[in-house]
């Protein structure tokens, strides 16, 4: 699948992301997005993302614009210090997906590139260089003032007591999470680390995973365990159980714990959201879409995230100890410093959960669904009878009509919900399950991926 922007900025391919074609959509991002004094530049720990960081400063410099090397850091820490910086930014890294292929993400001054621009840069694309030339100069600290600013509002002594294990993996936070954690006050023990890139997709992880998590946990008689996906904007989080937290769950309780009045949130996140007393708009999946709508809520104190848990901070806001500054991108520290304070206070994850509204959640995906298989299926679906052929194979009944929001989000009796969508940023196909308990909601989602492989014949 050739390069392609989706909803986390341009991905492909490692052997198609060429120098030239990096090149070219940095022109274009720079010439159709003007008034940066200088670009920011990060990367996360996969092989292919040094020399691809260099084409992309080599770019900016031949643009005349001044280049700052950030290195490898987490891409919320490196969005905040160019927006403090008045920059823009592009951070290297395919996120979640395999070590053969990559991607940009872009930033304005202002934060995460919108749909709008996106297009704008697609229409610059082919322009020629500019000829110029333009410093360049390394940046140290960008991880650490991250941290700071998420330390200062929970405060020292937040997790005092707390035995965290931190999955380390190739995650670029991975000695982020024990400086900020044990800055808080927690014991942090190191596991799994690895020089070969892992991908984590941390809404979905799979089963060899979850089954060494709880190992873990175990082994190592951890309150909690705690990671995130390759470029640190999605947390992981398990429990004392050793079973995983997701996202959206970590989303509400983090608004919470920061004041937020109303909630941003696709239209694949867990329901428990709208018996917790916010104000809930719900979007298309990807965090411009979510964007957007906190954007069109000016002046209120929004907060947004997704199923994945990666969270946004729209307001001013005040924690625990002290005050934290808005971040209108995608960020794992603050849901994993919130849920973990949440459940230290609440006597564990298991307690914490059991005062939430019954509202569980499951996802996966089936790898390797080009995005022309994917749609035909979605298309067969808009027909009532096929949806009810579809459903019938697994013992359940549409209820309502569906949501076309994003995908094909079906509605069943009893409540329970079965969402099918395919990426868009990769080619998989996502499958979503909501029910009252964990287990009904596992077995919708086993069904339901069974029922969708059968469908494509896979």
């Amino acid at each position: 699948m050739a390069p392609r922007f989706g909803t986390s900025g341009l991905r492909g391919l490692v052997a198609e992301l060429t120098p030239d074609l990096v090149a070219d959509h940095v022109r274009a991002f720079l010439r159709a997005c003007p008034g940066a004094r200088e670009m920011w530049v990060g990367q996360d720990l996969r092989p292919s993302s040094p020399g691809l960081a260099r084409a992309v400063a080599q770019a900016a410099r031949g643009e005349g614009v001044a280049v700052v090397e950030a290195g490898a850091v987490p891409t919320p820490a490196l969005a905040r210090a160019a927006a403090e910086a008045g920059a823009a930014a592009v951070m290297v890294t395919g996120s979640h997906i395999p070590a053969d292929r990559n991607g940009l993400k872009f930033y304005t001054p202002r934060g995460e590139i919108t749909k709008a621009e996106e297009g704008a840069i697609l229409a610059e694309l082919g322009a020629p260089p500019g000829g110029r030339d333009a410093p360049a100069r390394a940046q140290a600290g960008v991880a650490e003032a991250h941290e700071a600013r998420v330390a200062a509002a929970w405060g020292e002594g937040a997790l005092a007591g707390m035995r965290v294990g931190v999955w380390e993996h190739s995650t670029v936070a991975r000695d982020g999470l024990h400086r900020v954690l044990r800055a808080l006050g927690a014991e942090t023990v190191g596991l799994g680390r690895s020089e070969i890139f892992v991908p984590v997709d941390t809404e979905a992880v799979d089963a060899e995973a979850r089954a060494r998590i709880a190992e873990w946990v175990g082994a190592e008689r951890l309150d909690a365990l705690v990671s995130a996906d390759g470029d640190a904007d999605r947390p992981l989080v398990a429990g004392e159980d050793g079973a995983i937290v997701p996202g959206d769950v970590l989303g509400p309780v983090a608004a919470r714990a920061l004041g937020a009045e109303v909630v941003v949130t696709p239209v694949s996140s867990n329901g428990l959201v709208e018996g917790m007393g916010f104000a809930v708009r719900r979007t298309r999946i990807g965090s411009p879409f979510v964007i957007a709508a906190m954007e069109a809520e000016a002046g209120a104190r929004v907060a947004g995230y997704e199923a994945n848990g990666g969270f946004l901070l729209g307001f001013a806001a005040r924690g625990p100890a002290g005050p934290i500054a808005p971040l209108m991108t995608r960020d794992a520290l603050v849901p994993i410093v919130a849920g973990l304070a949440a459940a230290r206070e609440a006597g564990g994850f298991s307690a914490l959960r059991r005062g939430l509204p019954a509202r569980f959640t499951a996802a996966d995906r089936l790898e390797g669904v080009e995005p022309a298989r994917a749609g035909a299926l979605l298309a067969g679906l808009e027909d009532e009878g096929a949806r009810g052929a579809f459903l019938s194979g697994m013992g359940l009944r549409e209820a309502a009509p569906p949501d076309r929001t994003d995908g094909l989000r079906m509605r069943l009796e009893g409540g329970e919900v079965l969402h099918l969508r395919p990426s868009g940023n990769a080619p998989e196909f996502r499958v979503y399950a909501e029910a009252g308990d964990a287990a009904r909601a596992g077995a919708i989602l086993r069904g339901g991926l069974a029922a969708v492989a059968r469908a494509l014949g896979a």
